[in-house]
């Protein structure tokens, strides 16, 4: 097979180490040959690790998409609101792009971005990556295989996962949806996708309820300061500690905020950058729990619940059809069939990559469709992304005005236009 070539555009976590690592494990299918990335740190890992020389490592996108045409992909991994741009100008380049999730948190951008994908003739495929994993592929061929009949109802629950949620979205980059995206786009646009592609259905109507009940300042402990590690009285037996969990067990997420993994380095970073604040003294405004109902266009629902406050990071789902019932959890899936009252345990591989092997799952299906391009769409384009994106926004519309439920073509309409 062809070796295909990438720049890639934000050298961050998701870019750096959920999808690039594809072209180690595989460079005779995938090789970067630029990066752009403003931290200097960062940009100087990516490309000695990936062997790009200096003339073409760039601190800004801008000045890597104003060269000509370098590669055939654009891998896209910027910050929630920095996706419209880079992408709009690399397409227009002929890039075809790999764009990180959520597209934008403006519904017009989406359009404009779908738009631009088909005007230049290229690929634009999201990074919905659960759609490549085996737990969710299973899922997909036992329903159209009819192993349950008519799917009438589903019931997904994300559990975020009580640490993850105070790293990501409490101190962290999808923290403040002023500067990234609210929780339903920027965490759970994941389970909008998945429930729309296992539905096979339009949306027609949402209504939704949640809220940042826990981690705010009057729920902040007397005794506690504004960085865990500066005095505070009550650290040793908060849950969200950050000493406890950036020195622990979570050292690894500690790349969040510097490169080298040592002790005096993660103690400076909780000394000095956000992922050392108390939980209950940072700049957050993001949900810590929200639900969803949705009805579909054949009259099947779905309820979908995200919630921080688990202690496991994890996905639960239970799909209810006319011939028997689907459950699923981690790695294990079980069939309960209604005439034979028969159980069947699907037990599913567990891949060594990011999100359940979804991260290189994606990869090698976007080079497999870059390889053979005859213009049409890739399993999550942009045109499928649009789709989930608008339930995703129409849920918040529902949750900022107390749960009124919300027609998806009026919402389109007002909403949506290019």
């Amino acid at each position: 097979m062809k070796e295909l070539t990438a720049v890639l555009i934000g050298a961050g976590a998701r870019g750096a180490h959920g999808y690039a690592p594809y072209a180690i494990n595989y460079p005779h299918l995938l090789k970067f040959v630029a990066v752009a990335e403003s931290n200097p740190e960062r940009r100087a890992s990516f490309a000695k690790e990936h062997g790009i020389p200096e003339d073409r490592c760039f601190d800004s996108w801008e000045k890597l998409l104003e060269q000509p045409q370098m590669a055939d992909i654009a891998m896209i991994c910027t910050q929630d609101r920095m996706h419209y741009h880079p992408t709009l100008q690399a397409l227009n380049n002929k890039y075809h792009v790999l764009l990180e999730k959520p597209m934008s948190p403006s519904p017009k951008e989406c359009l404009e971005m779908e738009k631009a994908s088909k005007e230049n003739n290229r690929l634009l495929t999201i990074c919905h990556v659960l759609r490549y994993t085996p737990f969710w592929s299973a899922i997909k061929r036992l329903i159209q295989e009819d192993r349950i009949g008519q799917v009438v109802s589903i019931q997904l629950n994300e559990n975020v996962g009580y640490w993850h949620i105070a790293h990501s979205f409490v101190r962290g980059n999808w923290n403040n949806s002023d500067t990234s995206s609210p929780m339903i786009l920027s965490k759970s646009c994941h389970d909008m996708d998945v429930l729309s592609w296992l539905m096979d259905q339009p949306c027609v109507r949402v209504s939704s309820y949640g809220s940042l009940m826990h981690f705010h300042s009057e729920n902040a402990p007397e005794g506690s300061t504004d960085y865990c590690i500066n005095g505070c009285t009550v650290e040793s037996t908060c849950p969200y500690s950050a000493p406890r969990f950036y020195l622990g067990e979570g050292k690894g997420w500690a790349r969040h905020f510097t490169e080298e993994l040592t002790r005096e380095n993660i103690v400076k970073g909780l000394k000095e950058t956000p992922y050392g604040r108390c939980v209950y003294r940072s700049d957050n405004n993001v949900v810590d729990h929200q639900v969803v109902n949705m009805e579909f266009a054949n009259g099947a629902t779905a309820m979908f619940s995200m919630c921080g406050f688990t202690r496991h990071q994890e996905r639960r789902i239970q799909i209810m059809g006319t011939k028997g019932e689907l459950r699923g959890d981690e790695d294990k899936l079980t069939l309960l069939e209604f005439v034979t009252h028969e159980e069947t345990e699907i037990k599913i591989a567990t891949p060594t990559s990011g999100h359940g092997g979804g991260d290189s799952g994606i990869v090698s299906s976007f080079l497999e469709e870059v390889r053979n391009y005859d213009g049409g769409e890739s399993l999550t384009s942009a045109s499928a992304s649009v789709r989930s994106h608008l339930m995703a926004f129409a849920a918040e519309e529902s949750r900022l005005n107390h749960g009124k439920s919300i027609d998806l073509s009026e919402f389109a309409i007002h909403n949506m236009e290019p």
